[in-house]
């Protein structure tokens, strides 16, 4: 695609057929094959665990396939040699061939200064005797290690064990790798030999090569971005990715462009595709590509978005945990959700129009969302809190759709 400026509109349209949202959600049974082409698309999907509504990866798949089995993600990556988890955005899923590409990164991992087995006795031997149990005994989980005493916790903190932390810091440096996730969504570490295919663990591949194929799969996932854009999707530092995008740039996998309302300049990846329309209408999940930066959020949707999970209630504007929803190529409300499984229920806590929205079609599109989640949660009823004139709008509407 030969452009030189993108208007606002065209840049959301590129963006979002970068994440797959050019394609009408299938109309017959989603598969595993419908998946592996969500994540390929992709290139990772970011892990989240919190679980008010649904873990958050699984919603970023539905976003794009509508109701799929939730099994299918678990045996495309767990067992067949295709994607694994590795530190890339955050903790995430990637294709295996990733695995080289971030060696450079396992190998930089230290310590944080706030870890707490900076704080234990004869750490290094703890460390080396978890991973002394993994190559004896085989594939494992945090419980199957003795447990050692850790800080006491202080109220709001997310726990981990000692063993936990002690399994994570292997992962992260490479000794160890997930062979699979227990229903609990607990992670079973192995040693990569037993789980990763040789092919990616005898590939070497120096760090400004591998953060230039990263810098060039990042350019494909997000169609046009700008050079802060690119760098955060693998967590890159700017001012180490500035010089590769010149390269990316002379080899034309990349190039400039300017987007009206932006003040930094873009950059249009070659195999990005522009079209007339974006349809559909979705619910984001708070770590969808689509929005997890948040600047760039704000720059192709107008749409400030802060996920309020960890600011205390009393603080909060829009609730605990909110999802945009999306509508064509516009981000046209966000929604406050809970699943309340004992009831059966898809709580609406709270919902908010963005400003000149047309407030019938949202709220219908949004009513019809609502009931095709709570559906595939295996959840009975739409429950909308009645807090303001949308919220109220919306429980006519899901009645009248339910009715």
């Amino acid at each position: 695609m030969a452009r030189s400026r993108l208007s606002q509109a065209e840049a959301r349209r590129i963006a979002l057929a970068a994440q797959g949202f050019d394609r009408a959600r299938p109309a017959a049974a989603r598969d595993i094959r419908h998946v592996r082409r969500v994540l390929a698309t992709m290139r990772l999907l970011q892990l989240d665990y919190v679980n008010v509504l649904i873990p958050a990866h699984f919603l970023v798949i539905w976003s794009r396939l509508g109701a799929y089995d939730r099994g299918c993600l678990e045996r495309l990556v767990y067992g067949r040699g295709e994607f694994t988890e590795q530190w890339a955005h955050e903790a995430s899923i990637v294709p295996v061939a990733s695995w080289p590409l971030l060696e450079h990164r396992r190998q930089a991992h230290v310590l944080h200064k706030d870890n707490p087995l900076r704080r234990i006795r004869n750490r290094n031997k703890y460390l080396d005797q978890a991973l002394r149990q993994v190559q004896q005994n085989g594939a494992l989980t945090a419980h199957d290690l003795p447990p050692v005493p850790g800080p006491r916790r202080k109220p709001g903190d997310w726990h981990r064990s000692i063993p936990r932390r002690a399994l994570e810091y292997h992962f992260a440096r490479g000794s160890l790798a997930v062979a699979k996730r227990l229903p609990n969504f607990q992670r079973v570490y192995d040693l990569p030999e037993r789980v990763l295919p040789k092919e990616h663990l005898q590939r070497t591949v120096k760090k400004p090569d591998a953060q230039r194929q990263l810098l060039r799969t990042a350019a494909q996932a997000l169609g046009v971005a700008t050079l802060r854009d690119l760098a955060d999707y693998y967590r890159m530092s700017p001012r180490e990715v500035d010089p590769l995008l010149r390269d990316l740039e002379e080899e034309g996998v990349v190039t400039a462009v300017t987007v009206d309302g932006w003040s930094d300049r873009a950059y249009l990846s070659a195999a990005a595709k522009l079209p007339r329309r974006i349809e559909g209408a979705s619910l984001l999940s708070p770590f969808d590509p689509v929005v997890w930066f948040r600047p760039r959020a704000e720059r192709l949707f107008a749409f400030h978005y802060r996920i309020e999970i960890y600011v205390p209630a009393a603080k909060r504007r829009w609730g605990y945990y909110v999802l945009p929803f999306r509508l064509g190529d516009q981000i046209v409300a966000r929604v406050d959700l809970k699943a309340e499984r004992k009831t059966r229920q898809l709580r609406v806590l709270a919902v908010h129009e963005e400003a000149s929205v047309d407030r019938a079609l949202c709220i219908e599109s949004l009513a019809h969302e609502l009931r095709q989640l709570a559906s595939w949660l295996d959840l009975e009823e739409v429950r909308v809190t009645r807090h303001n004139d949308s919220a109220r709008h919306l429980a006519r509407v899901t009645q009248e759709q339910e009715a």
